[in-house]
């Protein structure tokens, strides 16, 4: 429990620099959605190709995020932050001067690190910031960089894409970074582990049943989501009157409802995580398979609120499922979901691939519907 003098003066920009920390690393590793054509003809590559710059951080954040809190061991994570956000920097400044596909996967790697790092230490650190009765709120507000960064990272970056080039949107978003890590050094309050994660931490969380299902429903969740996400344009722009800019203005619209539904979600799942997340669920696995044979702009809108809820109710089962154990559930948590994201771009790509523009989305809708089975097996809030 912080002190009250730290807790009325320093923790509510503490906070805020620790969201703008979750809105840079979101935003770099989104950003290629958003520039995927540009990113493609620039570098004489398939869009297939070029969305392994989403599908490389994401593998890569799933193996640094739990790894990374016991490589730190007792180093403050006030440091560790910082020094993330300015590996961030220069990964998107390499980004931005890639010559050819395979430096830019080797700068993605970089940012594939920060992102899992960032995440493992930053999505429980609410707790460590602010008394007991703002953490719910506080944790919300950091989540809430997800999306945000949907809002106005990815789209500002895509706009910047066509005014200047998609090496610029790079190059903004690494003295973007630049700028959080200043700020998180001036304004979080030292933080030393409570007690250093170990491995051994981790496997033992892998043997209660709360944390499986989580993270059961997290994997299948985030895949199906990604699956059908980084490949929604090609649908939108079969509908009837959705230009370019038409699209842009509805993904920010999408955005916007993320953000809603990110501290909607964050407020029903304080108090039921359970049926909150049952409540997400089904939203989410109806809207993405009802988007395929529609292409409905409205559709897009109510799964952003949807999917914008996901990360925070998420997280507050895992708190709740490994209230001992808080690091190394976020470890765990960040671990799953980018691994997740990876998969999904991954996965989404083949589907298109193979099968049309329209098959990631069925393939993202069914690991939706999939998700709904472990949350209903489960009778009661983890606790």
């Amino acid at each position: 429990m912080p002190d009250t003098s730290l807790a009325h003066t320093r923790v509510p920009a503490a906070v805020l620099a620790v969201a703008a920390a979750t809105f840079c690393v979101v935003t770099s590793e989104m950003l290629p959605v958003g520039l995927l054509t540009p990113v493609a003809d620039g570098l004489g590559v398939s869009d297939g190709l070029a969305g392994l710059a989403v599908t490389v951080p994401g593998l890569v954040a799933a193996l640094a995020a739990p790894l990374l809190p016991p490589a730190a061991r007792r180093t403050d994570r006030r440091t560790v932050l910082v020094a993330l956000m300015v590996l961030l920097a220069a990964a998107n400044v390499l980004s931005a001067l890639a010559p050819a596909l395979p430096v830019l996967l080797a700068a993605r790697v970089l940012v594939g690190v920060c992102i899992g790092g960032v995440w493992a230490i930053a999505a429980g650190l609410a707790a460590d910031l602010v008394p007991r009765e703002r953490v719910g709120r506080s944790t919300a507000l950091i989540f809430s960089g997800i999306a945000v960064a949907s809002v106005l990272g990815v789209p500002a970056g895509t706009f910047m894409g066509e005014l200047a080039g998609w090496r610029a949107s790079f190059g903004a978003a690494g003295a973007l970074a630049l700028v959080v890590a200043g700020a998180l050094a001036r304004t979080l309050p030292p933080l030393p582990p409570r007690e250093p994660v170990r491995l051994r931490a981790l496997t033992a969380l892998l043997r209660t049943p709360a944390v499986v299902t989580g993270l059961l429903v997290i994997s299948l969740l985030v895949t199906g989501h990604f699956a059908a996400y980084t490949y929604i344009r090609p649908v939108l722009e079969r509908a009837d009157g959705l230009g370019a800019s038409a699209i842009g203005a509805l993904l920010l619209v999408y955005g916007a409802a993320g953000i809603a539904g990110n501290f909607l979600g964050g407020t029903a799942a304080a108090r039921d995580p359970r049926r909150t997340l049952l409540a997400i669920t089904t939203v989410l696995a109806a809207t993405v398979l009802l988007l395929e044979p529609t292409a409905a702009a409205p559709l897009v809108v109510v799964w952003g609120l949807a999917y914008g809820g996901v990360s925070v109710t998420m997280q507050n089962w895992m708190m709740a499922a490994a209230p001992h154990a808080r690091e190394a559930a976020s470890a765990l948590f960040a671990g799953v979901f980018n691994a997740a994201i990876g998969t999904g771009a991954f996965l989404g790509g083949r589907a298109a691939e193979l099968s049309g523009t329209g098959a990631p989305l069925w393939l993202g809708g069914a690991l939706a519907a999939a998700a709904l089975l472990p949350v209903l097996a489960t009778r009661r809030d983890p606790a």
